[in-house]
């Protein structure tokens, strides 16, 4: 096997976090999207979903339909395809091998295999997984924090699959904090009557000034801390008692190995 495209590592973000690679994974094995997708519990619009995803992640062709035969076509792994589940194994062994030596649990470990722009990380439990009365591609996933506060995401259906979404699942929460409004305890609005909003409430640590607006860190209960920002005239002061809002489908989740 030739050596793999380097791009190929921006597919091992997330390398044993969903069923993406897993999925993967199964085409090999099988030769067919709709059987792996079934062996998964999962659609078949969810499993070509992670395989646009890898692909888009990795910048290079993984898997190729083939028509013709008894069963009127499938799909065939490439060999990039194949190097990557191969890379993922190794990450995966070499992991679990450092987090052994160390005395920790993959657990422990939540959140420092990700690099991303988003400063608002929150490790959650999934309280509840909810679909909308009416049909709709959402899930609504209710989460708590360690502090107890609780949180709203809202994901596609084929999301949720993929992460195996589930109650008492551990998970990472991010969201931008240029996604995120800082106001008094007495400005938010209804919660849960408007679902598509939810807040964590802190102690003002640090305000960074700025032109129209300033930027607020709320230091939360438990020590993590939820970036925002404010109105420049809204005027808040370290010590001050405020609260971070924002729609649910800002949040994003992440899974730990």
């Amino acid at each position: 096997m030739s050596a793999p495209n380097t791009s190929l590592t921006d597919a091992l973000g997330h390398a044993a976090s969903d069923k993406r690679l897993e999925v993967l994974r199964l085409v090999a094995r099988s030769g067919s999207i709709s059987q792996a997708g079934r062996e998964l519990g999962i659609s078949y619009k969810a499993a070509w979903q992670a395989i646009d995803t890898l692909t888009n992640l990795s910048g290079t062709v993984l898997v190729e339909r083939t028509v013709g035969g008894s069963g009127g076509g499938g799909a065939c792994i490439t060999e990039q395809g194949l190097a990557l589940l191969e890379l993922a194994d190794a990450l995966a062994q070499a992991r679990a091998q450092v987090l052994s030596r160390r005395g920790l649990g993959s657990g422990t470990a939540v959140g420092l295999g990700l690099r991303t722009s988003m400063r608002n990380q929150l490790p959650c439990r999934v309280l509840a997984c909810e679909l909308p009365t009416q049909p709709d591609p959402l899930v609504w996933v209710r989460l708590q924090t360690e502090s107890g506060d609780q949180l709203l995401a809202s994901l596609t259906r084929e999301s949720a699959d993929l992460l195996g979404m589930q109650v008492d699942l551990r998970v990472l929460v991010m969201c931008k904090a240029t996604a995120v409004v800082v106001t008094l305890p007495d400005s938010l609005p209804v919660w849960p009557e408007e679902p598509g909003w939810c807040h964590v409430c802190g102690e003002v640590q640090l305000v960074s000034k700025g032109g129209e607006r300033d930027e607020v860190v709320l230091g939360l209960p438990g020590g993590a801390t939820w970036v925002g920002f404010a109105a420049h005239a809204a005027k808040f002061e370290s010590g001050m008692r405020a609260c971070a809002q924002m729609q649910a489908s800002a949040l994003v989740i992440g899974l730990a190995d």
